[in-house]
């Protein structure tokens, strides 16, 4: 069961990424200054992103921690 917990490993480092660059795209989007209808477009861009992230994450943990006892 090794293998599931390396392919949980790389899911959830990916999930992490997703989530790292949804956070960085936000604070962009606040620095810039943009009016309220401007920031609720880019927020509503970077909300499935970041729920996919998420979703990508915890699957990723559950595949290790399957891994794990199946190991």
């Amino acid at each position: 069961m090794e293998w599931l917990i390396w392919i949980g490993a790389v899911l959830s480092l990916l999930g992490l990424a997703g989530i790292v660059w949804c956070i960085l795209a936000v604070m962009k989007a606040k620095r810039a200054g943009l009016s309220d209808e401007e920031m609720r477009g880019r927020l509503s861009k970077v909300l499935p992103v970041n729920l996919g992230a998420l979703f990508l994450s915890a699957i990723g943990l559950m595949m290790v921690v399957t891994g794990v006892i199946l190991g």
